[in-house]
């Protein structure tokens, strides 16, 4: 009798357990079928009501985690796959989505450090592996790590000939770890995707400026002029190197034509005013200039040019403010220090004077900027 009832109480106690395993695979496949049918506040309920139940079910975290991730709330969904990463570190998938969340939350540290032992696992010749060689080439790519980058990038399109924007983005790499060769060559791998391709053609000038190649940079902005007269920077890099070779008139069209497409762009604003000084067009440069100290009143050239147009109409106290300001900005310009020594020679002031000249003497002229340096810095000032 007792064997009887001892039988009826485990059979009722496994028909408990199975009715309590149906319940939680039944729950588990309607927080999934929901989530299949786009109800993602509904999904995250019920995935929200499987962990409080099973604090131990590491798939309803991993989920949780993937829902915050669709609503870009990627601080939370890294903490729940953590969460379910520390329950189950061998889930499938649950890396890749932990260093997606990563990488888009901008801890890029972290993203290449889920990543890359990721590919060391994975098949060479797999999508997925393909996936991680351009997530970690971005990766590096987005920390200024632009020498990292390029192996990645590299292996990426060499697996992928028709990716064309990544390719862009080898070439910008390349070209910010000072490999010029490599630019040139993802240059003509461009061309033959696009062959008429603005910003590749920039790419390849502004790596031929940095060979010493005037005339080369200068064709292939040229070029790049013809491909998209509205890429940002075109003609400013054009008129720049133009500038450089003193060849002030063709110069002052390409400023303008840049100032045309983007009328708040301070360097061909500063630009421009200069090659007008040059040219002798002085009423024309002080709008532009004043514009352009408007736009952005921390940048040093905007100053000297400023200070050399007020001593040149006999303004010499508006003229030292300027200069003053140009050399505060930026100490170790040695023309703005023979500026202020002819100007104040001008004003009699001998002792003044002499402090500046023996400045100059300690100062070398420094060498034109690059285009890329020029760009880069145009680049950088217009970032939010």
């Amino acid at each position: 009798m007792a064997s009887r009832i001892t039988f009826s109480l485990l059979s009722l106690l496994l028909m408990a357990f199975s009715g309590l395993a149906l319940t939680a695979q039944n729950s588990t496949a309607a927080a999934y079928a929901l989530e299949q049918e786009g109800k993602d506040q509904e999904a995250q309920a019920a995935w929200e009501q499987i962990a409080k139940a099973h604090p131990d079910d590491a798939e309803a975290y991993a989920n949780l985690g993937l829902l915050e991730a669709k609503k870009e709330n990627y601080t939370r969904a890294i903490a729940l796959y953590r969460k379910a990463q520390a329950l189950n570190p061998a889930m499938p998938g649950l890396q890749m989505n932990l260093g997606l969340a990563q990488f888009k939350a901008g801890d890029l540290h972290a993203a290449i450090r889920t990543f890359d032992p990721l590919f060391r696992k994975e098949d060479p010749s797999s999508a997925d592996a393909q996936r991680l060689r351009i997530l970690l080439g971005m990766a590096h790519y987005g920390l200024g790590e632009y020498a990292a980058a390029v192996p990645w990038l590299r292996e990426a399109m060499h697996r992928d000939p028709q990716d064309l924007p990544y390719r862009l983005v080898l070439a910008h790499s390349c070209l910010r770890a000072k490999q010029y060769q490599c630019v040139l060559g993802v240059y003509h791998e461009i061309l033959t995707l696009n062959a008429e391709s603005a910003e590749a053609d920039m790419l390849a000038g502004e790596a031929l400026d940095e060979m010493r190649d005037h005339n080369g940079a200068v064709a292939q902005f040229r070029a790049a002029v013809r491909a998209d007269p509205k890429q940002p920077g075109v003609h400013f890099g054009l008129g720049y190197l133009l500038w450089t070779a003193s060849q002030y008139d063709e110069a002052a069209h390409q400023f303008q034509s840049e100032l045309d497409n983007n009328p708040n762009n301070v360097q061909a604003l500063v630009y421009l005013a200069d090659t007008e000084i040059r040219l002798n067009q002085l009423d024309h440069a002080q709008p532009l200039l004043e514009k352009a100290a408007r736009l952005d009143p921390k940048f040093e050239m905007t100053h000297l040019e400023l200070g050399i147009l007020a001593s040149q109409s006999g303004q010499n106290q508006q003229a030292l403010r300027e200069l003053h300001e140009a050399a505060a900005l930026d100490p170790n310009d040695v023309q703005v220090h023979w500026r202020l020594a002819r100007l104040y020679q001008a004003m009699g002031r001998r002792q003044e004077a002499n402090a500046e000249f023996s400045k100059t003497k300690t100062l070398t002229k420094a060498a034109d900027q690059s285009v890329y340096a020029r760009l880069n810095s145009q680049n950088s000032a217009q970032s939010p």
